[in-house]
């Protein structure tokens, strides 16, 4: 029997068809993270299923040709194929692969006012001009963004229950050490997920297989469709520009200064010839920009840097994948993450941090001096989140928190390869419960200290 994952969309959607009132809703998300197989599996719950793909099934992307209320949608649909039966209030009617219909969208209001039949469409962020989508369908229609697996559905995958989860988020607000045992489990698991990431396609391989033989080559077939992507559907842009810069990320996250650069992707590279396309590769669902902080204080929207940040994958198997073959010998062979100058463990931590709803943003001084990887935030204050690879010291973070510069500053996050603790000034996590911060900020806010 195939293995069968368990994925934090299969709540939400529940919770969804729960709600009397619920309007259609569209679940984006970027290639290949499973948003087709999650949808068809929940509409299971329905008398009636009528799938229809755009990509596969393009002679569809006529039945808006005559008007797009439901009952006119419904009449073409079944016009086009008379076996998809529509049972009033338990029919799911699924259009997948959006993009290449965008009409689709218009359709949202008229269903959305209509009731009869619920509505769920889905689509490669790849393709979607999502501007045109929203303005057409504001306010008759919901998102849910899909992402690949975090590292809690990666811990679902390999047998770990909810209640083990949370054991773990107890000695988080207790700040109790784990046991050793706890913290070599975990950090095995941890340096799995670092490797393999979280594509659903090379996580079932993985679990099933319990080695990394064939994962590799999954992983660059995965880089290669997202390549070839690019060249298909960054419309307006200069797609060799986009793929130039998808393609400098590693290099660039390799340097010390992990700043991306524009004018250093290619000889006489200029901000405005590149303009809106780190954009599209964000929008994509490809990488996550880290915005430099004018100042490390709240609000952090409206105090950042446009033209000054960092990339990193989306995915961080796929960073892994598409470092050079020496790199990929001493990953796998000797675990040794260390070597890639942090890039792997502040990507895996932008990763999480963004699959738990964090904004990234980032912080460096005029001079230089004072450097902090990310930040979070409780009710009043800004919270910094040191990344190390190695266990050395953190001059930043305790300027940070010390300074009176930095009022906004009241304490701080180290994550790295020790246990929890806590020395007055900030909290010392391991990587791996950095998935477990969002709802540990959010257990102190409301006032679980």
């Amino acid at each position: 029997m195939a293995l069968q994952l368990r994925r934090k969309i299969d709540e939400y959607l529940a919770e969804w068809k729960k709600n009397p009132n619920h309007l259609p809703l569209i679940v984006k998300g970027a290639r290949q993270i499973g948003k087709t197989f999650s949808i068809e599996n929940f509409a299971q719950q329905y008398k009636s299923f009528v799938e229809i793909n755009f990509v596969t099934s393009p002679e569809y992307k006529t039945i808006f040709e005559r008007g797009f209320s439901a009952n006119e949608v419904v009449k073409q649909i079944s016009m086009i194929n008379p076996d998809f039966k529509f049972i009033e209030n338990d029919t799911m009617i699924f259009f997948d692969e959006l993009q290449a219909c965008a009409n689709c969208a218009t359709s949202l209001k008229f269903f959305a006012l209509d009731k009869k039949y619920d509505v769920i469409c889905s689509g490669s962020l790849m393709g979607i001009n999502y501007q045109e989508i929203d303005s057409v369908s504001v306010g008759y229609k919901i998102d849910y963004e899909m992402y690949s697996l975090d590292f809690e559905e990666f811990l679902w995958a390999k047998g770990y229950k909810d209640n083990q989860i949370d054991d773990l988020f107890d000695n988080m607000k207790q700040l109790q050490p784990l046991s050793q045992t706890v913290m070599d489990v975990m950090m095995q698991n941890f340096r799995e997920y670092i490797l393999i990431g979280g594509m659903p396609q090379v996580v079932k391989m993985f679990v099933t297989k319990n080695n990394f033989s064939g994962i590799l080559d999954t992983q660059r077939a995965l880089l290669r469709a997202y390549g070839e992507d690019i060249t298909k559907y960054a419309y307006g842009l200069d797609k060799a520009k986009v793929r130039n810069v998808y393609e400098s990320i590693p290099a660039f996250l390799a340097k010390d200064n992990k700043k991306f650069q524009i004018s250093k992707i290619a000889h006489g590279a200029r901000n405005r010839e590149y303009i809106g396309v780190v954009d599209w590769l964000n929008d994509a669902g490809i990488v996550n920009i880290c915005y430099c902080l004018d100042l490390p204080e709240l609000p952090y929207k409206g105090n950042y840097n446009p033209q000054n940040y960092k990339l990193y994958f989306r995915d961080t198997g796929l960073l892994i994948a598409s470092l050079d073959d020496e790199a990929q010998a001493d990953l796998r062979a000797n675990k040794n993450f260390n070597t890639y100058k942090g890039a792997v463990y502040e990507n895996i931590v932008a990763d999480m941090l963004t699959k738990a709803g964090y904004p990234l943003y980032y912080y460096k001084n005029a001079k230089g001096t004072v450097e902090m990887d990310f930040f979070v935030r409780d009710a009043n204050s800004a919270v910094p989140v040191e990344v190390k690879a190695n266990d050395n010291s953190t001059p930043s973070l305790n300027t940070l928190i010390d300074s009176d510069k930095y009022p906004s500053v009241k304490y701080g996050i180290k994550l790295c390869h020790k246990n929890i603790g806590f020395n007055g000034k900030f909290y010392t996590f391991p990587y791996f419960l950095t998935f477990l911060l969002k709802r540990y900020m959010m257990w102190r806010i409301e006032g679980g200290k």
